[in-house]
């Protein structure tokens, strides 16, 4: 089983695991770290290896009306979590009930009986339980728990850090984004069908919900895409925003993929932020516009042919 749920216990073959404890949404430098360090004292005893996550975050369940910030999706982490070397990944459903619950009984109740963990690793700064009264050093005085710390990853002048990344990401620098996260920023989603207008101007799309992805700046990015399915990687360019230039304004992400020609319609497909070009913007014609599209895309392949066009 690769994809476990705190309320309920933890099948025989993966008790006495080791888990990497935290949030891990971008799984960026900092929680590979993390993750890292539970997965190789895990294999240095025999042990199971999970780490875990939690849905919905916790600041959404505080503060509904928070704008949308996830840097990736439950099934994207799962497939983070497994290829850096986790035996599964751990969802805490994240509701009144485990925030009412007591640091002392989270330890107890769920991480030693329900889920039968051996050790738990985490950063320094983690904090769990009702009113995040819990801490490392609570962790570490529990007699039935094995517990180790990681420190912060500096990455330039500053910790790695989700809020880098999401600041990043909202000034339009995919290139930090990238560094900090190790790969680049993606969001996966069902290929809609649209207006067709991309497709009656020469440049049809590849039209995806935003969902609860971070929102990056608005704008024309250098993307590649993945057809999850077949595996097949393409390379365009997308707009991501409300498309100033058509009524009415709708947000969406639509990528135009390079000497592609296929159905992608009703596919699930994954389309990476490499370049920002520029932000959107609304024209005096159509002509203009077309005259735009066509600089962005000669833009967006001459950088995608630099060697850091994978998906």
């Amino acid at each position: 089983m690769r994809w476990l749920d705190h309320r309920e216990p933890v099948p025989g073959p993966l008790r006495g695991a080791i888990i990497a404890l935290g949030n891990f949404d971008g799984f960026h430098r900092g929680h590979q770290q993390v993750a890292g360090e539970a997965i190789e004292w895990a294999r240095a005893e025999g042990r199971p290896a999970i780490v875990a996550t939690f849905d919905p975050h916790p600041v959404r369940f505080f503060k509904p009306d928070t704008p949308p910030f996830r840097l990736t999706t439950l099934e994207q982490r799962q497939e983070l979590y497994i290829a850096a070397g986790a035996s599964a990944m751990l969802v805490f459903h994240f509701d009144a009930e485990l925030s009412g619950t007591s640091a002392e009984d989270f330890i107890a109740e769920i991480l030693v009986e329900r889920l039968g963990a051996h050790g738990v690793v985490t950063g320094e700064d983690f904090t769990f339980g009702k009113g995040a009264a819990g801490n490392v050093d609570l962790l570490a005085a529990h007699p039935a728990l094995a517990s180790r710390t990681v420190a912060p990853v500096e990455q330039g002048e500053a910790p790695v850090s989700s809020s880098r990344i999401r600041e990043a990401l909202r000034q339009g620098d995919c290139e930090t984004a990238t560094d900090l996260l190790t790969r680049p920023f993606a969001i996966r989603g069902i290929v809609q069908h649209g207006d067709k207008r991309g497709r009656e101007i020469g440049y049809p799309t590849a039209n995806l919900d935003i969902e609860s992805y971070l929102r990056p700046r608005y704008g024309i990015y250098a993307v590649t895409g993945r057809i999850l399915a077949t595996g097949e990687l393409l390379k365009g360019a997308a707009n991501i925003g409300v498309r100033p230039q058509f009524e009415p304004p709708k947000e969406l992400l639509e990528p135009h993929f390079f000497d592609f020609s296929g159905d992608l319609y009703g596919q699930e497909i994954e389309v990476a932020f490499h370049h920002f070009l520029r932000g959107e913007a609304k024209f005096d014609s159509l002509d203009d516009l077309i005259a735009q599209m066509d600089e962005d895309c000669r833009r967006a392949r001459a950088l995608l042919s630099q060697g850091d066009g994978g998906a």
